[in-house]
C-alpha cells in the first residue's frame, strides 16, 4: 500500500532517515523513473525511507495558466503510475500562488526541519524550484553541505540519441507518433478519464458510447482508433472517436473523446477508464447522413473486432 502525505510537516511521521526524490514527474517517463528508482535504491541500501515528492497541479498551470502545456498525466493518473513503481510514500504538495512565492532556501529548510533526519535529495539534473525558479542543482548542493544531506542530480536519459523529456513526448503524441512516445515513457501512452454523460447520440444510432472527460491531457490527432480500455483492472477492446463529430453536431469547438466498448452494456458513469490508443483506423470525416455514418461505424467495429481477436 502507498501512503499519500499532503503536507511537508507529515514527513515527521515517517521512519527515519528520509531520502527524497523530488519533481513534477508529468508522464512518469524513463527520466522520472531514473530519479525515483535511484533514490529508492540509495534509501534501501541504508535501510532508510524513500519518499517521492511531487506537486499538484502542474506548476505551469499556476505560473503561466495561458501557456500551460497539456499534461501527459493528470494527478490521479500520475499517482497510479507512481504507485505501480512500488513507491510506498508519496508527498503531494499543493502548488498555489503562495507556494510559488516560497524562496528555494525556505522550501529546503522546511524539508530539513520535518524530516528526521533528511539524508538525501535526488532530482533531475535540470530541475528548478522556488520563487522565480531560482533553486537549482547548484543551490541544492550548497544547502546540502549546510544542512548535512547528500544531493544527487540524475543526468538525462536518452533514447535513440534523443533526450527523454515531457515536452518531446507531448510533441510525439500530438503528431500521432505513439511508438516514439511509448519508447520514452517506458510504457504505452494512456489517458485516464472519467466517464461523463454525453448527449446519448451514440445510443440512438445503436452504438452506445462512453464520453470521457480527460483532465487537460495531451491527445493524439483526431480520428478513429482501435483502443483498449482498462476498467477496474479488466481490459476491454473497443473503438475511440476523437474529434468534433462533424456528422452529428454543428461542429462545436471542443474535442470529444468517445469510447465504444465491444460487447459491453454496463452503466459506467462516474467510473475512471484508462485508455490506450492501439492503432489509428481512419481520420474523422463528415458523412452526408446518419445512415452513411452508421455503415462506416459498422465497418470500424468489424475492424476493431479483427484486431481484438488477432
Amino acid at each position: 500500500m502507498m501512503q499519500i502525505l499532503r503536507s511537508i510537516p507529515e514527513l515527521s511521521q515517517l521512519p527515519s532517515p528520509v531520502f527524497l526524490a523530488i519533481g513534477v514527474f508529468d508522464g512518469v517517463h524513463l527520466g522520472h523513473q531514473a530519479v525515483i528508482s535511484t533514490s529508492a535504491e540509495h534509501a534501501r541500501a541504508v535501510n532508510a525511507t524513500p519518499v517521492v515528492v511531487t506537486f499538484d497541479p502542474h506548476p505551469e498551470k499556476i505560473l503561466r495558466p495561458d501557456k500551460a502545456p497539456h499534461l501527459l498525466t493528470a494527478t490521479p493518473h500520475k499517482v497510479a503510475l507512481i504507485r505501480a513503481l512500488g513507491v510506498r510514500h508519496l508527498l503531494i504538495i499543493s502548488f498555489d500562488k503562495h507556494f510559488a512565492a516560497t524562496e528555494p532556501e525556505d522550501f529546503v529548510q522546511q524539508l530539513v526541519q520535518h524530516s528526521k533526519p533528511l539524508r538525501e535529495i535526488c532530482v533531475g539534473h535540470e530541475w528548478s524550484f522556488g520563487r522565480n525558479r531560482r533553486g537549482n542543482l547548484q543551490l541544492l548542493k550548497k544547502l546540502g553541505a549546510q544542512f548535512d544531506f547528500n544531493v544527487v542530480g540524475i543526468p538525462p536519459v536518452t533514447v535513440n540519441g534523443e533526450i527523454v523529456s515531457s515536452t518531446t513526448i507531448r510533441r510525439a503524441i500530438e503528431a500521432g507518433d505513439l511508438k516514439k512516445a511509448a519508447t520514452m515513457l517506458g510504457r504505452e501512452y494512456t489517458i485516464l478519464g472519467t466517464v461523463v454523460h454525453g448527449d446519448d447520440l451514440g445510443k440512438k444510432i445503436g452504438f452506445p458510447t462512453a464520453n470521457l472527460s480527460a483532465h487537460s491531457e495531451q491527445f493524439p490527432p483526431n480520428g478513429v482508433y482501435f483502443a483498449e480500455a482498462t476498467l477496474d483492472g479488466v481490459v476491454y477492446p473497443g473503438m475511440v472517436n476523437l474529434g468534433f463529430r462533424p456528422t452529428m453536431s454543428s461542429g462545436g469547438s471542443e474535442r470529444i473523446l468517445e469510447v465504444y466498448l465491444l460487447d459491453f452494456n454496463r452503466d459506467i458513469y462516474g467510473k475512471d477508464l484508462e485508455l490506450r490508443f492501439v492503432r489509428y483506423l481512419r481520420p474523422e470525416k463528415k458523412f452526408e447522413n446518419v445512415d452513411a455514418l452508421v455503415r462506416q461505424i459498422e465497418r470500424d467495429v468489424q475492424q476493431a473486432r479483427e484486431f481484438a481477436g488477432a
